[in-house]
């Protein structure tokens, strides 16, 4: 693990400022006109460092049901903190321990929450190109533009246009590490923070936050902030900062249909035998129409029409007809409205499907069940037991018998169409108007610290259980993605453009010295 400076704060006043740097070795960051400027010096003179602490952080395999790797995860956080002058400490639950820790400032009137996860998703090693998962890799830009990998070098520029490949490169261990490297840079231009700030690093965010709606809860207290600040997810497509004022609540669910009890012999059995995978194709079928509108009685019951406000944030948003195209998408879902248009309402998504083998595994048969995978988005006002009840009443109007359990033969043979539906608990969405003071300082922090204009939007396409903060802390909710665009997040091959961790440092240093 790299050598970490040890902060403690001198005056703010830009100037000469001696910090033990990487390796002990004395590190100045010299006058500059503003703090911006002092802040950018010091990353660019420490981009070395810096990317070498992140990869040493991704080598940590991080999955949350691996006990034994993500408290060594938890351990590395902890060890990373403190070396900044964090008080530290780990609140158990019954899964991994969260990591919080506490930097208070004499005189500051607000406290800032700054929020991230360091667990990752699982991996499907066999499709990671020229490494594992958890052994990151440089590239000289993409995958599909420069396939070559390489070792950080010892010396020579660090480039912005270069790319850490690893899982969780980019969600979401290097919004961690530009927090606390903002932190280094504030101290060695002898600033500090101009708000008391702590830090909630949660372990099992990717296996859907079980434990964080009973921890804030329990620990009120010790968490309560002004701002809540989440560093997750990607940038707008443009590559501009972004400042995010929600996003969507999620609810899974997956559905089981039934044919015979076990595989047929498709020339013996199929036109006779009821074909599951056929069944369940047509059922979800039923869900949406050609241009991906939601059918289900009531989906959209719940849902506020935008505002003024909103819409012209919508409105303002650049064009994302290159993404379109990089996509390889034809025609949009949605009628002709934008992306962010639709994000804007509760989406129906089948994740996954299954049935019987496909391949060079696929045979001759009538499979004996078929299931698909699904996940709700929610927006504000819609809760998530309400949509998966939107969904049972659907199928059963589809003239389904439901279960939550697996059929008996009695049941298989008292009911033609059989479906079984488990879903998960979920969480509902969270929305900061977008003329809260807190919020639009955020924003305007972000400019002062890139020199660009941000790009606003009122609510984020992916889920984060931001709710829990407004809710039980009553803090102002505000998303900050720094990670490129084409992050490859949740996929194989997932990836980090080091120019976006390094402007992130800046935007959330930005952020910590708000007036």
């Amino acid at each position: 693990m790299p050598t970490l400076p040890r902060l403690a704060f001198a005056s703010g006043v830009l100037g000469f400022a001696t910090v033990l740097g990487p390796a002990g070795l004395p590190a100045q960051v010299p006058a500059a006109r503003t703090e911006a400027e002092a802040v950018a010096f010091y990353v660019d003179a420490h981009r070395r460092e810096i990317t070498a602490e992140l990869l040493d952080f991704l080598a940590l395999p991080n999955v949350a049901a691996d006990t034994e790797n993500i408290r060594r995860n938890a351990a590395r956080l902890v060890e990373m903190m403190e070396a900044r002058g964090i008080r530290t400490r780990l609140l158990e639950t019954d899964g991994p321990p969260m990591v919080f820790g506490e930097l208070p400032v004499p005189g500051a009137t607000r406290t800032i929450l700054f929020y991230c996860h360091y667990d990752g998703q699982p991996t499907d090693a066999s499709r990671w190109v020229g490494h594992a998962p958890w052994d990151p890799v440089l590239r000289d830009g993409n995958l599909e533009s420069s396939p070559e990998t390489f070792a950080l070098p010892a010396e020579g520029p660090i480039e912005d246009d270069w790319r850490i490949y690893g899982r969780s490169a980019s969600d979401d261990k290097s919004p961690i590490v530009a927090l606390l490297s903002a932190l280094d840079a504030l101290e060695a231009a002898g600033l500090q923070p101009t708000s008391n700030l702590k830090f909630l690093f949660e372990g099992d965010e990717e296996a859907g936050s079980p434990h964080l709606d009973r921890l804030v809860r329990e620990h009120e207290d010790l968490l309560v902030a002004d701002l809540a600040v989440i560093a997750d997810g990607p940038r707008h497509s443009s590559g501009r900062p972004t400042a995010v004022f929600g996003v969507r609540g999620i609810v899974t669910a997956e559905i089981t249909v039934y044919g015979p009890t076990v595989p047929l012999h498709s020339g013996h059995y199929g036109n006779w035998a009821p074909n599951p995978a056929e069944a369940l194709a047509e059922l979800l079928a039923t869900a949406q129409d050609e241009d991906g509108r939601v059918t289900i009685a009531g989906w959209y019951e719940d849902v506020l029409p935008l505002g003024p406000a909103d819409a012209a944030a919508l409105a303002a948003l650049p064009d994302e007809e290159e993404e379109r195209r990089r996509l390889g998408i034809a025609l949009p879902e949605g009628g002709g409205r934008s992306r962010w248009e639709m994000v804007t309402l509760p989406s129906f998504n089948v994740r996954g499907m299954w049935s019987a083998w496909v391949g060079d595994q696929a045979r001759t048969i009538v499979p004996d069940r078929a299931i698909a995978s699904l996940d709700f988005r929610l927006v504000r006002d819609i809760q998530p037991r309400q949509q998966v009840e939107r969904f049972v009443g659907h199928v059963i109007r589809q003239g389904y018998h439901v279960v939550s359990e697996e059929p008996d033969l009695a049941t298989r043979l008292g009911h033609p169409k059989l479906a079984k539906i488990e879903s998960t608990r979920g969480y509902p969405a969270v929305r900061t108007p977008l003329d809260d003071p807190a919020a639009r300082a955020v924003v305007e922090a972000v400019r002062e610290a890139t020199g660009e204009e941000p790009v606003v939007i009122p609510t984020h396409g992916g889920s984060v259980p931001g709710h829990v903060f407004p809710d039980y802390l009553g803090a102002t909710f505000v998303l900050l993605p720094i990670v490129n665009p084409d992050n490859n997040q949740h996929s194989p091959n997932e990836n980090l453009r080091l120019g976006n961790l390094f402007s992130g440092i800046s935007i959330f240093a930005g952020v910590m010295r708000m007036p």
